[in-house]
């Protein structure tokens, strides 16, 4: 049973075309799949609105695969994250339908369409550096039906480059900033709009820059109201989270 098929069997709940408990009978082996080594969580999408991810540091290759299978059988989108190179060519095996974007270190799966949003979701970013990190929060909010634009390169020290590109920042609906060094960026960005920033602090920086936690308590310590952080380089829950705010946004729009 994949999401399509759950859609239509709430529907037809809704409509007064099924009875409640004969749903559930349909739905009764469809919680979670026990793989001995993990328990594939069917129910997330319900639950959520979106599939599982799976995070891939620490598991095998053939872990991995199995999760995957898995999934595959349920015809949902799959998204693996910190994926290192030699899991994307192990997955290949199982589908076509397979991307992988080196410089993240994330690998899509894409069975179905999803549709975008009208609501945007901007992506930005301190320095060329903190790209890896945006790119992970780019992939994870497209793949989970979001539109998607990016302001990259455009940090404090040049703040010129950022106040130049203010038409792109009134027109999204959330912000993702993602910052380096002081990570005072996410401060400015949120200064200067009235929808939600996300932070998220890289490891992009010097010696007593901590690997990220200067510019974590930096954005924790933030004057700017309306602004959220996330964990250092977690450009994964910063897409996550932007998409679940700007579900609400559409679902506002469309009442």
């Amino acid at each position: 049973m994949n999401n399509k098929d759950i859609r239509e069997l709430l529907a037809k709940v809704k409509n007064g075309n099924l009875e409640v408990d004969q749903a559930m009978g349909q739905l009764k082996d469809l919680p979670f799949s026990d793989l001995g080594y993990a328990k594939v969580d069917h129910h997330r999408s319900l639950r959520n609105g979106y599939p599982e991810v799976i995070y891939c540091e620490g598991k095998s290759n053939e872990e991995i695969k199995g999760i995957v299978t898995n999934m595959l059988e349920r015809g949902n989108n799959i998204l693996a994250t910190r994926a290192e190179e030699e899991v994307y060519h192990a997955l290949e095996e199982l589908t076509d339908d397979i991307e992988y974007y080196e410089r993240s270190k994330i690998i899509v799966i894409q069975q179905e369409e999803v549709a975008e949003t009208e609501s945007e979701i901007l992506v930005v970013t301190g320095g060329t550096s903190d790209i890896p990190v945006a790119q992970e929060a780019v992939i994870t909010a497209d793949m989970l039906g979001n539109t998607v634009k990016r302001l990259y390169d455009v940090g404090v020290a040049g703040i010129h480059r950022l106040l130049g590109n203010q038409d792109k920042l009134k027109e999204a609906n959330i912000i993702i900033v993602v910052a380096g060094m002081e990570g005072a960026l996410a401060s400015v960005v949120s200064g200067l709009v009235d929808k939600p920033v996300i932070a998220v602090p890289t490891s992009v920086g010097y010696g007593a820059h901590f690997d990220g936690v200067a510019s974590l308590l930096s954005m924790l310590n933030s004057c700017a109201s309306g602004l959220g952080v996330v964990n250092i380089d977690n450009g994964f829950g910063a897409g996550y989270l932007a998409s679940t705010i700007n579900r609400q946004i559409e679902q506002a729009r469309n009442n």
